[in-house]
């Protein structure tokens, strides 16, 4: 763990490196004992001792009570202090954005929700300020308390040219200016990522994906989209764009060209949101003629209710084929181990059509990954955009060997 005997400093990067375990230990179980950290890292009492008196003195954590009422001697109980750092995050669509911090443990302590009503222009450096002034007022906090903001949107920003691609949907995002104009305004650090990347992050933080290193998540809403995750990490790809499985040419519906001024493609064409109404209409059932998440989510909720009865099962049988479709491709190049359903309307469709999708994915594909709904219970995007700007913010706040 050290480095050769000797070495000036190593002492240092141990303690360190044994602060940095003890916080994590912290932040995992919320509250332990010095017994139990010393059990956990394999340290002797007197060295956890001295680690819990330096994260002390250090403000990163506390005595929040004692093990009175349990057998044996109490004990006092330490725990990680929530205050001694925040993040902030910020999920984006065309209607609306909604902002949220978070304490160094992962407690959302504010919300705000700002409705766009689509407007352009100068206007969006205003209403990513207005948004996190919401939540970070709702804090009981200032703008000057938030070590890092992670901000969520439908497409990407490429790295080369620094405009956003893939999102002709959101006025006024599209400025080869907006980055530098929003850092002359924000005070703490930014970054951008792409919302359904930011979903994948939450599940595997929280939900359904953790523990897996090599996993899709399909994310069913205004656009199908994907997050490929490799090794471990993020595969965004050349533009940022890796994942807009919305563009995929598949079997089943014609070749769509110039895919990005049409802001559409194969893939959504076969299994977009759009196509719901129209496969239940299909099947016999009486529906709204438009393509709106809520219709899509309201018959595919009705259809889990029943899904062995006639036009809902067969509603149920033709999108999880088309589903299939597009995730035959992405199984045959990426071999994931696991693939995460998420979006409301794929949410939606519950375990009737996740096992569905499965059994046609396993004629359709030579590997079988395993298919999970979403475990991540609300506002995904959100909390995604929160564990992103936590993870780097714990690095700095953590950081004892400075």
């Amino acid at each position: 763990m050290a480095g050769t005997q000797g070495t000036p400093g190593t002492p240092r990067v141990l303690r360190a490196m044994n602060d940095r375990a003890a916080l994590d230990l912290l932040l995992e179980h919320g509250t332990l004992s010095r017994t139990r950290i010393g059990k956990l890292t394999g340290l002797s009492k007197p060295t956890a001792s001295q680690l819990l008196a330096r994260l002390e003195a250090a403000g990163l954590v506390r005595v929040t009570g004692t093990t009175e009422g349990r057998p044996g001697p109490s004990a006092q109980l330490y725990a990680l202090d929530p205050g001694v750092g925040y993040a902030a995050g910020l999920d984006v669509n065309q209607h609306r954005i909604r902002a949220a911090v978070a304490d160094i443990t992962g407690a959302v302590v504010g919300e705000y929700e700002l409705r766009t009503g689509g407007r352009t222009g100068d206007g969006v450096v205003r209403q990513v300020t207005d948004a996190l002034d919401g939540a970070v007022k709702a804090a009981g906090l200032c703008r000057a308390d938030v070590r890092r903001l992670v901000i969520g949107t439908p497409g990407a920003f490429d790295p080369a040219t620094g405009r956003l691609r893939y999102a002709s949907h959101l006025p006024g995002w599209h400025s080869p200016t907006l980055l530098e104009e929003l850092a002359a305004v924000l005070p703490m650090p930014f970054e951008y990522e792409n919302d359904v990347n930011l979903v994948a992050i939450a599940e595997r933080a929280v939900g359904a994906a953790r523990g897996h290193e090599d996993f899709v998540l399909l994310w069913n809403e205004e656009g199908l989209g994907a997050a490929l995750v490799l090794g471990g990490r993020l595969h965004r790809g050349f533009t940022g764009g890796a994942g807009e499985v919305g563009f995929l040419p598949v079997p089943g519906t014609p070749l769509v060209r110039q895919v990005t001024k049409a802001n559409s493609g194969g893939f959504q064409e076969l299994a977009g949101v759009q196509t719901v109404p129209r496969l239940a209409r299909a099947a016999g059932l009486d529906t709204p003629d438009h393509p709106y998440v809520p219709v899509a989510s309201g018959l595919l909720a009705r259809a889990a209710e029943t899904p062995d009865e006639g036009p809902y099962a067969e509603l149920l049988d033709r999108y999880a084929e088309r589903l299939a479709t597009g995730l035959a491709s992405l199984t045959a190049v990426l071999d994931p181990e696991l693939i995460v359903l998420s979006g409301d309307v794929l949410v939606a469709g519950g375990e009737p059509l996740r096992a569905r999708v499965q059994a046609e994915l396993a004629d359709l594909a030579a590997s079988r990954p395993r298919l999970v709904l979403t475990s991540v219970p609300r506002e995904p995007v959100l909390r995604g955009a929160l564990e992103s700007a936590l993870a780097t913010t714990r690095d700095e706040v953590f950081d004892t060997s400075r």
